[in-house]
């Protein structure tokens, strides 16, 4: 029940205890940093093919491929609606006419009826900022369907745009902590969590984007207040990789976001902490999923 998937998509995630592997690199030009909705439509029917009913955390590899969560969590079947909580250094909210990117999806996943609510927590980048605030999908923060709990953000312009029962903004991350894990107290529900590491500072683990404020225990101690209400599925992503883009149009996005480039002389390194670090979080989310 809780064999964790590996979704190979770029031979980023080490050897884990009774991994499934399944090899999809042939998906990775289409899929990585973003895709159109039909690639997605095709790529739903990928994992309809090859993914068992029962099945423990799924590994995503890169946290380019974060949108893949959209179809993980439309494949959730659950008795009642259940909330999202996204570990995350971004919104993953933001404006994307091409269909849906790494940074997009979290829109898509808040309009899903079996969904309740959505938690992106620990953000610590500029993107909820004043200076992004345009680049925000609004309706799902007005409609209360999506919460961002950020971490040294100025989000004064929330309150301004009537968004403020939205934002949750603290000074540190265990304050940040502190408060979700007693909203979870006293309100538990089911969960499905997905975490991206770059919601971590760069000493935990090295990821291809701009990073957070979390320490391990700040995750452990977030996964252990979704234990009352039990967690219905998961997934990791944020893993290390590098990789040049065929298309000119995705090198251009990826600059356009200031995506750094992966020293490749440190890449072996940094995947070993990274493993290390999915092994930890891999025991903490078997200790929190429901019966």
């Amino acid at each position: 029940m809780t064999r964790p998937i590996v979704l190979d998509i770029d031979r980023s995630v080490g050897p884990l205890p009774q991994r499934l592997v399944i090899p999809l690199e042939h998906w990775q030009e289409s899929l990585r940093f973003g895709c159109s909705l039909r690639t997605m439509e095709r790529f739903r029917g990928v994992l309809d093919d090859t993914l068992p009913v029962a099945h423990g955390t799924v590994m995503l590899g890169s946290g380019d491929f974060h949108h893949l969560t959209w179809p993980l969590v439309e494949r959730v079947r659950a008795a009642a609606p259940f909330q999202v909580v996204v570990l995350d250094n971004h919104p993953d909210n933001m404006r994307y006419p091409f269909g849906v990117h790494c940074g997009s999806w979290v829109r898509r996943v808040a309009m899903l009826p079996t969904v309740s609510h959505v938690h992106v927590v620990g953000i610590g980048s500029s993107d909820i900022g004043a200076g992004h605030a345009w680049e925000n999908y609004r309706t799902p923060l007005r409609e209360g369907r999506l919460s961002y709990w950020s971490v040294g953000v100025d989000v004064g312009w929330a309150a301004r745009a009537g968004l403020a029962h939205a934002f949750h903004a603290f000074d540190d991350a265990d304050a940040l902590v502190r408060a979700f894990a007693d909203e979870q107290l006293v309100a538990p529900q089911p969960a499905y969590l997905s975490i991206d590491k770059d919601v971590f500072a760069a000493d935990v683990a090295r990821t291809n984007w701009d990073q957070g404020h979390f320490q391990l225990a700040h995750a452990i101690a977030v996964i252990d207040s979704l234990r009352a209400g039990g967690l219905v599925g998961s997934d990791i992503t944020g893993e290390i990789s590098a990789y040049r883009y065929k298309s000119w149009w995705k090198r251009r996005l990826a600059a356009i976001d200031d995506q750094p480039v992966v020293d490749a002389r440190e890449l072996a390194g940094w995947q070993a902490q990274q493993h290390a670090l999915n092994v930890e979080l891999l025991r903490a989310i078997a200790g929190a999923a429901a019966p």
